[in-house]
């Protein structure tokens, strides 16, 4: 974490200079610096970074803000998609790719942005799952739960606006703009393909049981990268079938394991199938369905 905070610190400072190039480079950093924050929010929301609970919740908060994701929501949602991973509709981060009919609006936007790299799921993700309090009131009913999240919701957002105010919309875009774009741009295939396109049951409103965590190997996909880059940035995020197997083994663990899991599949052999769909196809479909073993 320290060494993630002083790399944030070192790409901010680059990115107030008056070079481009040093400027760019800045940007770059702050753009690898993010995608670290998320994976050090992921484990903190595990409790699986540090040994005592007190330091994952402090930790967690701060990730938060670089991460643009209220740490008390997150924690609870991917609580949730942890539990119901294996049933797309009740999985609250899967359900809004439930098979349906799609206008012709959202086809042609579904489809632009997939190919074009635009990254709209990331945008989407957070929106949808993190900052929208009538959501999260439904999902999680109890008063106390309600209170936290909420609260949760309005300090953080309240932080970015003072940010905004003091800085300036245009300070903070110089800043951070770029930076934050680039971290959403490798999280938008990451987070994708950790469930996407691959067979999920539908409960249909009945009344269905968990999987539990060594049974949901099957609707999990894990990515392979360069063993540097999955260590040293990811903590082993891309091991996500094992993640979802063993959810309380701290991630920088994980490779520790000894097992083969069975949909992992080298990162760039990935993308380049996956991007060669449609986004309609790839998102709302899976392989049987498709075709496509991706």
């Amino acid at each position: 974490m320290g060494w993630c905070a002083g790399l944030t610190a070192l790409a901010l400072v680059l990115s107030t200079r008056d070079s481009w190039v040093v400027w760019a480079g800045g940007q770059l950093l702050l753009g690898v610096t993010l995608v670290q924050w998320f994976v050090i929010l992921h484990e903190c929301g595990h409790e699986t970074l540090f040994r005592t609970r007190r330091l994952d919740v402090v930790v967690g908060h701060v990730a938060s803000v670089f991460t643009l994701i209220p740490f008390q929501c997150w924690k609870r949602v991917h609580g949730q998609h942890h539990k119901w991973t294996g049933w797309q509709d009740r999985d609250p981060t899967t359900v809004a790719l439930v098979p349906r009919p799609l206008g012709r609006g959202e086809r042609f936007l579904t489809n632009v942005c997939w190919r074009f790299w635009i990254p709209l799921f990331s945008v989407l993700y957070r929106v949808g799952n993190f900052w929208n309090v009538r959501r999260l009131c439904r999902l999680f009913p109890p008063k106390a739960q309600r209170r936290a999240l909420t609260l949760n919701v309005v300090l953080l957002g309240a932080l970015y606006v003072g940010l905004a105010w003091g800085l300036g919309l245009a300070r903070v875009g110089s800043l951070a703009g770029l930076g934050f774009v680039l971290s959403l741009l490798f999280e938008d295939p990451l987070l994708l393909s950790q469930h996407t396109h691959i067979p999920l049951n539908l409960s249909r409103g009945t009344r269905v049981r968990p999987y539990p965590t060594v049974e949901q190997e099957i609707f999990t996909r894990s990515l392979r990268f360069p063993s540097w880059f999955s260590v040293g940035v990811l903590l082993n995020l891309d091991a996500h079938e094992l993640h979802h197997m063993y959810p309380f083994v701290p991630g920088y663990a994980l490779r520790r394991i000894e097992y083969t899991p069975t949909n992992e599949v080298s990162w760039w052999q990935w993308v380049r199938r996956a991007k060669a769909l449609p986004g309609e196809v790839f998102l709302f479909q899976n392989r049987t369905e498709s075709g496509f073993d991706i």
